[in-house]
């Protein structure tokens, strides 16, 4: 079974975001990138379906700028074969991502194809459901559980009643919820060994597809600063002030 993983980067979790000053958009200057902490969970869901024997090739996507070969490279030190980067400098929106890794699915004919439910840049959740629609494959997000039986495969998701099973054939999408697994760390021999695994480049253009985006972003603004919390004396006094000052009561 071949298994695609797509990858993102992404600003870190740790890192602060702000604004430009022209509120263009997100300042990244100088500021440290990583892989999407729901991409770094579903690269460990493919590594151990390998370690299973469910697997037997894992191939890391991600469609980005030149600079994506650092997460491309890091999911090759996790254990994925190879990579594949769709390079493009321009800000892409969901349909764009999922239609170009709809071609590279095509290109690829992988039994099962694992996302990261969201992106916590864009916390869109849509690419993993659009590439489905796209490819007509079944799909199975927010999964907490992935068992592969056969030909078909088993998710549990995570809904907000509790948890649902759905039964698959393959192939399938599954996008991982932060329940599924703990990520490893990549081991300095393998981060090494990731320097020699193959890595292929390609173009939206030879891939047949347009990135054109039919929506432009106006401006982007930080959220409104919270105003300091007050300390009241008594019951009474807190009463007071959320029937009359803030009324909420």
């Amino acid at each position: 079974m071949k298994i695609l993983v797509a990858v993102k980067r992404v600003v870190d979790y740790n890192v602060k975001v702000r604004v430009k000053a022209d509120n263009s958009g997100v300042d990244l200057a100088n500021v440290k990138m990583s892989m999407n902490p729901f991409c770094e969970i579903a690269v460990e869901e493919a590594v151990r379906l390998k370690e299973k024997g469910v697997a037997t090739e894992i191939v890391a996507v991600s469609v980005g700028p030149t600079a994506a070969q650092e997460q491309l490279r890091t999911a090759l030190a996790l254990g994925a074969d190879r990579a594949v980067l769709v390079e493009s400098a321009d800000e892409l929106n969901s349909l764009a991502i999922a239609k170009l890794l709809k071609a590279v699915v095509d290109k690829e004919q992988p039994q099962l194809v694992i996302l990261g439910k969201q992106a916590i840049d864009s916390d869109n959740n849509q690419t993993g459901q659009m590439l489905a629609a796209l490819s007509g494959y079944a799909q199975g997000t927010f999964a907490s559980a992935v068992n592969v039986e056969g030909d078909r495969v088993k998710v549990t998701r995570e809904i907000d009643g509790g948890l649902q099973t759905v039964d698959l054939k393959l192939p399938a999408i599954v996008t991982t919820d932060l329940r599924l697994n703990e990520p490893r760390y990549a081991s300095l021999p393998n981060i090494m060994k990731a320097k020699k695994k193959p890595l292929e480049t390609l173009k939206p253009e030879e891939l047949g597809v347009s990135t054109a985006s039919t929506v432009t972003t106006l401006k982007v603004e930080a959220p409104a600063a919270r105003s300091a919390g007050i300390k009241v004396k008594s019951v009474d006094e807190l009463i007071d002030k959320l029937k009359n000052e803030a009324k909420v009561i």
